[in-house]
């Protein structure tokens, strides 16, 4: 909620005490209410957020980005006027009322349109924001332009510095919302984070709390503080910039050394600031202190922003443990910020004397010290390594603690205004008003304020609220916290059919259905004590399917085949799934609830620890737990047996050739890297399949023979047409026949497009379709063709004599091969014996296709340059007509399902190295030799 008010410094503090501006007293829904409304709706989204798509996000910003951004828009302009004294027309309440409206549209339209993916709701939403705030930071101009000399006019220049922030802080949001990869992701979330939070809210802080923060503690400013606020802001401007700068460059040197100076920058600021904090701390009331609280919090974000930056490797490293630090900036500082300030200023706004303002104070106040012990020692309990359901319970009672604050206020606005109601009329009686006189029972040279909060009775209750919370949790869950090892609980986990759970006699018998990636029921009941039969079907047409419980698995079922697995005595709540690679992660999980009057230690479905991949237990307390990627160790001496023969055949087919082939798809034990062995999915038992070749106006009929264990497709990128039937999935056993005409040159992906497509990619099923132009190409002396793809391996498999790895679904989500390779094998053009060839002044074309299924490539052969580039159908570079002149290129970008061919000429005899010059993926594979004679 926010409301208007204006500073009232204590006698002798030195601040302004200016009549209050226009707007200032009495209602106005546009002010006094959307900040109340974004704090309910995230207290909302935080207690519903199982059940909200986006919640994480939509939590964030609920409080940031609503209630926050609404309260600087109103309070930093209500400041403006009532440091700088500016006429009241200047920027009159229907003015800031359309200001308001653009706000929360731009807000509400954005808040919807990132979690619902929808990106124009998402641009619209954040171009209105940006409007908005570039409007306001509009007028808090023309004020200080038109405003006579005074004191404090550095808090107005926080104020505009902090409104050119967030309309950049909006469009690297939009950018964001818009799917990057890993690595961009990371640098642009930092960037739009910390421009948010340092800079539109940081420098809003900043620059109020010069004012604000003596007038809270009711003593005077610090001398130096205005001059200290002045020298720093510079500072703060310019790290922001090169935070920024940094980020967008992909210099993590340089975010950093932003990030140092913000922090030094701050600490400068403070030095002065806060020096009344000496003389009146700890403070009387709760609006100070949730507001000194709430800076302790934000300096230690900034520490684990530092401490990120400084210890990642990668910028999705970066971006993907930074949970803590949002838990710090979301709820240490700005969900206590705001409460602390509205705590001091919503009395002060109302007015009408003493009385009345004690009166609404009296509530602000209420349960003070329980409040901020809970939200700060619940805090810091939650971000300790506990159990899961700990950090659940406490998370939930720090909630209650700040959601609190709601109802406070609006009991506070309301005795403020019964008591100035009751001043009024005893005014007009002509009485005195009770509070005019000083408070019975003061001793002599006493100030006259309010009681202290502090109270020794709510601490100790504080401190048993959160020991009973974490209790409770234990409780909930006593084997993640090291307890009860022969629990009902523990039975179910390990899969014992009996654990402790007394046998009732009873069979439970449940029919499930797997069909669409799912199981119809996807959740079972089971009554404490039954004996659990589960009958499987498999009803889906297009692919097979199993399901594993409790260490029992069915076999593959194909369409209306059928399984049963006698489970015995279900000692407690469980998940299974199917195991097929992907299909857990595309949602075929079961879960399994066991019911009764005894109740289980837990209400989730837990792991199995018979996987020992299982991603539910990335703890490691099932079993043994391997980082992604899985280290893999190569034997320097292992060669690879069987090496994928680059060399491109010419085409010797006529135009207009009707191409017709078969392509099988198999699953194959084949290597990945010397000595490493990997179960592949193929098309024709090889990875990548094979690779095609025309010309523009030939005919493809490629029929597709699925000879594997679960449904397979294939999408042909070099033909246009309806994907329904000619890509569809296909069962083990059939064939379809996909038939399309190549009107377009180019090197073109095909690949199996069977959901989870990232898995059937990876594994291998991929391959290349080089079209030529009608009229031909320029002949070359070699040609090589190239496809670039990352292997994900299970952990702990796959070499020194062990089966052959599985794919693994979850370092493909996260990102993070095993090896990346060059025609499916990593390393294997380094040998000697298996390097490309090529003779001095030979021309040598490389075509090169990214198949990924998700990381880019940059193809660079060292020592050479190319002068023939031709990317996604088009020369960059040189023409038909022969290389260019005077010019060449160093690389060729490809993104993802991209391709093209380059061409080069070496001077002279050696070995040039062939990689992908983006050298972590050179590093994990994707790196081969050109060995040049004379």
């Amino acid at each position: 909620m926010t409301l208007s008010s204006r500073p009232a410094a204590p006698d002798g503090a030195g601040l302004p005490r200016p009549s209050a501006p226009v707007g200032a007293r009495g209602r106005w829904a546009l002010r006094d209410y959307p900040g109340l409304l974004w704090m309910v709706l995230a207290v909302a989204v935080t207690l519903a957020h199982p059940f909200v798509p986006g919640s994480r996000w939509l939590m964030v910003h609920l409080v940031l980005l609503g209630a926050l951004t609404h309260s600087i828009m109103v309070w930093s302009t209500h400041f403006t006027q009532a440091l700088l004294k500016t006429r009241p027309g200047l920027d009159d309440r229907r003015a800031q009322s359309r200001r308001l409206v653009l706000l929360l549209v731009g807000t509400a339209t954005t808040v919807v349109g990132v979690p619902t993916a929808q990106w124009w709701l998402t641009v619209l939403g954040a171009t209105l924001v940006s409007v908005a705030v570039v409007w306001h930071g509009v007028q808090l101009l023309r004020r200080l332009r038109v405003a006579l000399p005074g004191r404090f006019r550095i808090t107005i220049r926080y104020y505009l510095a902090a409104a050119v922030c967030l309309p950049v802080g909006a469009t690297l949001g939009v950018l964001l919302a818009r799917g990057l990869d890993d690595g961009t992701h990371g640098r642009i979330l930092l960037a739009h984070s910390m421009v948010n939070v340092l800079g539109w809210v940081g420098l809003t802080v900043t620059g109020t709390l010069l004012t604000l923060w003596p007038t809270m503690l009711r003593t005077p400013i610090g001398p130096r503080a205005e001059a200290r606020a002045s020298t720093a802001l510079p500072g703060f401007a310019v790290a922001l910039i090169l935070l920024v700068a940094g980020a967008l460059a992909d210099l993590r040197w340089l975010t950093l050394v932003a990030v140092a100076l913000y922090a030094a920058a701050l600490l400068w600021w403070a030095s002065a600031v806060l020096t009344p904090v000496r003389r009146s701390w700890p403070p009387r009331e709760f609006a100070p202190a949730s507001v000194g609280l709430s800076l302790v919090w934000w300096v230690v974000g900034l520490g684990l922003v530092l401490v990120r930056l400084a210890t990642t490797q990668t910028w999705a490293e970066f971006a993907g443990g930074l949970g803590t630090t949002t838990a710090v900036l979301v709820v240490g500082f700005a969900a206590q910020l705001l409460p602390g300030a509205l705590s001091y200023l919503v009395p002060s706004v109302i007015g009408g004397g003493k009385t009345v303002v004690r009166a609404g104070q009296a509530w602000f106040d209420r349960w003070a010290t329980g409040r901020l012990v809970v939200v700060n020692g619940g805090l810091l309990l939650a971000l300790l390594p506990v159990p899961s359901l700990v950090r659940v319970t406490v998370t939930l009672l720090v909630l209650v603690a700040l959601a609190t604050f709601v109802p406070l206020m609006l009991r506070g606005i309301a005795a403020s205004a019964a008591a100035k109601r009751e001043v009024e009329a005893a005014r007009a009686r002509g009485e005195r008003p009770a509070g005019a006189v000083p408070t019975p029972g003061l001793r002599d040279g006493e100030p006259d304020r309010m009681p202290s909060i502090w109270s020794p009775g709510q601490v100790v209750a504080a401190v048993t609220a959160l020991v009973l919370a974490a209790s409770v949790g234990v409780a909930m869950d006593p084997a993640a916290a090291g307890l009860a090892p022969g629990s009902s609980t523990s039975a179910g986990r390990t899969g014992a059919p009996a654990g402790e759970a007394v046998a009732t006699g009873e069979t439970t018998t449940v029919r499930v259905l797997a069909q669409d990636m799912r199981f119809e029921p996807s959740s079972i009941e089971v009554p404490r004590g039954d004996r659990l039969v589960v009958e499987v079907v498999n009803v889906d047409p297009t692919n097979v399917h199993d399901l594993q419980l409790l260490g029992e698995r069915t076999p593959r079922l194909a369409l209306d085949e059928s399984a049963t697995l006698d489970l015995g005595v279900v000692g407690g709540t469980v998940q299974g799934w199917c195991t097929i690679v992907g299909h857990r992660q595309m949602g075929m999980v079961l879960d399994v609830v066991v019911t009764g009057d005894v109740p289980d230690a837990t209400d989730h479905p837990t792991h199995d620890p018979t996987d020992p991949a299982d991603p539910a237990d990335p703890a490691g307390t099932a079993g043994t737990a391997t980082p992604y990627p899985a280290p893999v160790h190569l034997d320097p001496d292992a060669r690879v047996e069987r090496p994928v023969d680059p060399v491109l055949l010419p085409l010797t087919t006529p135009a207009g050739t009707v191409h017709q082939l078969t392509l099988t798809a198999t699953e194959e034990e084949l290597e990945v890297a010397p000595g490493v062995t990997q179960t592949r999915w193929t098309f024709d038992g090889q990875v990548p399949g094979p690779t095609l070749r025309g010309r523009v106006g030939d005919v493809f009929e490629i029929t597709l023979v699925n000879d594997g264990t679960m449904g397979h497709s294939i999408d042909f990128h070099a033909g246009a047409l309806a994907p329904d039937r000619p890509m569809r999935t296909i069962p083990p056993g059939e064939t379809l026949v996909y038939r399309f005409t190549a009107t377009r040159a180019g090197i073109w992906m095909y690949h199996c497009s069977t959901m989870p497509m990232s898995s059937h990619i990876s594994a291998g099923m991929h391959g290349a379709v080089v079209v030529e132009p009608e009229e031909g190409l320029p002949e070359v002396d070699r040609e090589y063709v190239v496809v670039q793809s990352e292997v994900y391996l299970r952990p702990g498999t796959g070499h020194g004599g062990t089966a052959p790895a599985e794919v693994d679904p979850e370092a493909i989500a996260a990102e993070r091969p095993t090896f990346v390779t060059f025609n499916g094998i990593a390393h294997q053009y380094d040998a000697p014996d298996q390097m490309f060839a090529a003779r001095v002044g030979e021309r040598v074309r490389f075509w090169v296709l990214d198949a990924g299924p998700s990381r880019p490539t940059s193809f660079h052969v060292v020592g050479g340059q190319f002068d023939t580039v031709y990317l996604e159908g088009a020369y960059r570079l040189g023409g038909p007509d022969g290389p260019a002149e005077g010019a060449g290129a160093q690389a060729l970008g490809l993104q993802a399902a991209q391709g093209g061919f380059v061409e080069l000429s070496f001077p002279e005899p050696g070995h040039y190295p062939v990689v992908s010059h983006i050298m972590v993926d050179a590093e994990r594979g994707a790196h081969g030799v050109v060995h040049v004679t004379e």
